[in-house]
């Protein structure tokens, strides 16, 4: 998940921001907590700005605009760029969002690839301050060896600490855990202007909660600090159930949540009949050191891909037909039921990281990914949805569906308590649009919502019926950015 864009600064980036910290080069600088400490020690980088004009993309390599991409390596630097006069601006991790959330076209963004910084890692209490450009990948090669893993991690470990904040990811224990917010103790916000603001959910929990899940349009995240979360070793214990129908499905998954720390479903979207939403659900947790085999390393970590998808591949790839034969294989060779087997971290939470760019296997028409919520009690809205992608034949081998436990109090934060379902389809499927505006109908008649980092189609007038406290979110933007300077093609699109 490091394709930054449609072009060769995408490959660029992946090749600067995603360069893990070892434990010992950790660089230590401890601040008193306030801004102007926090900008004295980063002040002590030397700053060279670069920038070019490049066409990005999201994740699902579609719709490439172009901007000026800069690369500040201190927040001095960064803020210079929201001072007036300035173009409208928009920060960028890895690029990990599948839609447009980090891209501004004809104006410019801001690349925190070089504020990728550990600054402080407590081995005793696993709190970590680190700047923005930081990935989750490089906090587990950090922590681990103390005993220390993420809090909540997504489905790659390829997402920079300030793209969680500002998308709040979630991952497969939010049901115990929550959202990523939810662990931040503090961030720092470059504001429009300039001003470096920190701040906290006690201290300033208005500005706060609406960076969180805010989609980079409060300010410029430029430094957080995280707590993490304690494990005993680097391998997870986990329990496989192939289930034959969405009722099972559904009923495995509610049973799980409530003996596991994490939980998740693959569906096989094209199944229909008597076998529409079979899936295969794994739930697990972190092992101790004594289900582990005699002599191995109880903090082995091993990142990196071991493959990588060719930088071209042919139109049509990945259809009905071939996806029909990838999802039928893989549900066959997953056990009927199995308890206590040994994952590593890689195998059970990222997948698709062992895949370099596997974005690309869609091929040059990209892929749309759609996840979205219902509330607990919309079951049957679950299994209406599943009815409608089998029917539309969708080819979405990535096809997840779980459950979200208390929502943060984010304005555009994305779970509530309820089911969540994200699919993958490519992007010239037919009659794709046709399927997820029925999609749409049905997630607001329910009460839900689509996730923003995902979403690149829904119209801004549906949006409005999905959050509730859109306009709160409106108000509170006018007033720390009247004049605009923060915008996204995204945040364009759905006028926020």
């Amino acid at each position: 998940m490091d394709d930054l864009g449609a072009g060769p600064a995408g490959e660029l980036h992946a090749a600067t921001a995603s360069r893990p910290a070892s434990a010992t080069a950790i660089l230590r600088i401890i601040g008193s907590g306030s801004s102007g400490a926090a900008a004295q020690a980063y002040g002590y980088y030397s700053d060279t700005m670069a920038s070019r004009t490049v066409s990005l993309t999201g994740w699902g390599r579609i719709a490439p605009t172009r901007a000026e991409l800069a690369e500040p390596a201190t927040v001095a630097g960064a803020a210079r760029l929201l001072e007036p006069p300035a173009r409208q601006v928009i920060a960028r991790g890895l690029g990990r969002s599948y839609n447009n959330a980090a891209q501004c076209d004809g104006g410019v963004v801001i690349s925190t690839a070089r504020l990728n910084r550990i600054l402080d890692l407590d081995p005793a209490t696993g709190l970590v301050s680190c700047e923005a450009g930081v990935s989750l990948e490089q906090l587990m090669v950090a922590g681990l060896p103390a005993g220390w893993f993420v809090p909540v991690s997504p489905g790659t470990r390829q997402v920079t600490v300030g793209g969680a904040i500002a998308a709040d990811v979630h991952g497969k224990n939010h049901h115990v855990a929550g959202s990523f917010a939810r662990h931040v103790r503090s961030a720092d916000l470059v504001l429009p202007g300039g001003e470096l603001r920190t701040l906290t959910a006690e201290s300033d929990p208005g500005l706060f909660w609406a960076t969180a899940g805010g989609m980079g349009l409060t300010g410029l995240i430029v430094r957080a600090v995280i707590q993490l979360k304690p494990v005993a070793t680097s391998r997870v214990k986990v329990d496989t159930v192939r289930t034959a129908d969405i009722d099972e499905t559904m009923a495995v998954l509610e049973r799980h949540d409530r003996d596991h720390g994490y939980t998740v479903a693959w569906s096989d979207s094209l199944a229909r009949g008597a076998r529409l939403g079979r899936s295969v659900v794994t739930s697990g947790d972190f092992a101790s050191p004594g289900d582990l085999p005699a002599g191995q390393d109880p903090f082995a970590f091993r990142p990196g891909a071991r493959l990588g998808a060719p930088p071209w591949m042919p139109p049509g790839l990945i259809n009905r037909y071939s996806v029909a034969l990838a999802n039928e294989a893989y549900y066959r060779k997953a056990p009927r039921s199995r308890q206590g087997e040994l994952q590593t971290i890689g195998t059970f939470f990222h997948p698709l990281d062992a895949i370099r760019n596997w974005n690309r296997v869609y091929g040059p028409g990209g892929f749309r990914q759609y996840q979205y919520v219902v509330p607990f009690g919309q079951e049957a809205t679950v299994r209406r949805s599943y009815e409608l992608v089998s029917r539309a034949r969708a080819a979405s081998f990535v096809t997840v569906l779980k459950r979200f436990g208390e929502g943060d109090p984010g304005l555009l934060s994305f779970p509530l308590p309820g089911w969540t379902l994200a699919l993958d389809v490519p992007a010239r499927t037919p009659g794709l649009d046709g399927l997820l505006a029925s999609l749409d109908r049905l997630v607001v008649d329910a009460g839900g919502r689509v996730y923003l980092a995902k979403d690149s189609r829904v119209p801004a007038v549906t949006l409005a019926g999905m959050y509730p406290r859109l306009e709160e979110f409106r108000k509170l933007r006018a007033g720390i950015d009247p004049d605009g300077m923060l915008a996204s093609d995204l945040s364009r699109r759905l006028e926020l």
